[in-house]
């Protein structure tokens, strides 16, 4: 499946990008798509057959899933 992953701040998707690639996960950072929300601007794009959460840095905001064209929730960070 393909997820976006945001953040609430740059280190935070430099973090987890590096987690999730040295888990052999492919991702790669980019602006985060208009009709999402995020903190810093960035995200995480990756694919892998589920969501990762445990690679995501403390600062993570969100993962959405993408299906169709369509971004569906899937994780919420803390606050």
């Amino acid at each position: 499946m393909n997820y976006i992953a945001t953040f609430h701040t740059h280190l935070a998707a430099l973090r987890t990008h590096r987690a999730l690639t040295g888990q052999g996960v492919r991702a790669r950072m980019a602006p985060v798509p208009r009709c999402l929300s995020s903190s810093c601007g960035v995200c995480v794009f990756y694919q892998s057959e589920t969501p990762r959460q445990e690679a995501m840095d403390g600062d993570a905001e969100a993962i959405y899933c993408e299906e169709d064209g369509a971004y569906r929730l899937v994780w919420r960070g803390e606050p």
